[in-house]
């Protein structure tokens, strides 16, 4: 198979917007660390506060691998471009393949980093359910 130069820049837009996304990721996840923080220096009688911490502490190392995957990903599909530029094609496929693997690399950890974060959610929410065993809508509703 042939590819061209254009064939490892195809990988820049998606690289670039999932670089966004696990940004955003990290952004949300500082804002969380911060208020838990807090409220861990307030109450430090929340049952579920080593819980959520433990899980803060493993996502912030998944969205860390994330990004440094997918940056090399970007940095390995730009040294494809080079080689194909200078025409040594056998080097070129290795290290577009190798950009592809390392950018899917980042993807699994960002699907296992969802996973957690909801993890995270179910956890927080677990605190709200009552001994009835009320829908979380019934909560709201009677606490609003």
């Amino acid at each position: 198979m042939d590819i061209t130069i254009n064939t490892p820049a195809l990988l820049f837009p998606a690289i670039s917007l999932v670089m966004l996304a696990y940004t955003n990721r990290f952004m949300a996840l500082s804002s969380v660390v911060r208020k838990l923080h807090d409220e861990y220096e307030a109450n430090r009688s929340n049952k579920n506060l080593p819980l959520q911490i433990r899980n803060l502490q493993f996502r912030i190392k998944l969205v860390r691998r994330m990004q440094f995957f997918g940056v090399t990903s970007f940095i390995v599909a730009l040294i494809s471009m080079y080689l194909i530029y200078v025409d040594n094609l056998q080097m070129a496929h290795i290290t577009f393949a190798t950009a592809m693997l390392l950018f899917a690399c980042s993807l699994v950890i960002s699907l296992i980093e969802i996973m957690k974060s909801t993890n995270a959610l179910e956890l927080e929410l677990s605190d709200m359910e009552d001994e009835e065993g009320k829908s979380f809508v019934d909560y709201i509703k009677k606490h609003i």
